[in-house]
């Protein structure tokens, strides 16, 4: 970076001096004394700007360091306030937390009792209706061997009533 850095200089010194010889050979002619301490003169004061720019720059560099440092500094702070925060977070303790622990076991020992009761439940219940539609399928069966035996019973007492009447004419008939 140094020799990139004199070559950039050399050049500029070569690019003052060559306007400087312009504007020299213009005014004074060429070859005076007076156009060697101008060139000279020029040359000082454009490697002087030079150097004060690099120098300008250089200090802004710095000066981006160190914000850029101090950045770097207060994202470390904020980190290790966050793992602290989260350690204290981990290490937090529920105050009810053996009473919490007490109440889930209950609820897991329900939990299983219940099982078993629900398939019992389900259970009867499918014996239930299987015996409630049994009962309703007996039921009608009794309901239609009522009728028919009312129909029975019915045709019965005509047949009767008939042979009755029959038996009546015939003793009358003998009478």
């Amino acid at each position: 970076m140094t020799t990139q850095k004199q070559s950039w200089e050399a050049q500029q010194m070569q690019r003052v001096k060559n306007s400087g010889m312009i504007s020299s050979n213009v005014n004074n002619g060429i070859g005076s004394p007076l156009k060697e301490d101008q060139e000279e003169e020029i040359s000082r004061s454009a490697l002087a700007l030079f150097r004060a720019k690099e120098e300008e720059i250089e200090r802004k560099k710095m000066e981006m360091r160190e914000k850029v440092e101090a950045r770097l500094g207060r994202a470390e702070e904020a980190t290790k306030r966050l793992a602290e925060i989260r350690e204290e977070l981990e290490g937090m303790t529920d105050p009810m937390r053996k009473e919490v622990s007490f109440i889930r076991k209950k609820i897991d020992l329900v939990n299983k009792e219940l099982k078993p009761l629900g398939l019992t439940c389900q259970k009867k219940k499918r014996e239930y209706k299987e015996v409630l539609d049994l009962f309703n399928e007996k039921n009608r069966e009794k309901s239609q061997l009522v009728s028919k035996l009312m129909e029975l019973v019915n045709e019965s007492e005509k047949l009767r009533m008939r042979k009755l009447e029959e038996l009546s004419k015939n003793i009358d008939i003998l009478h």
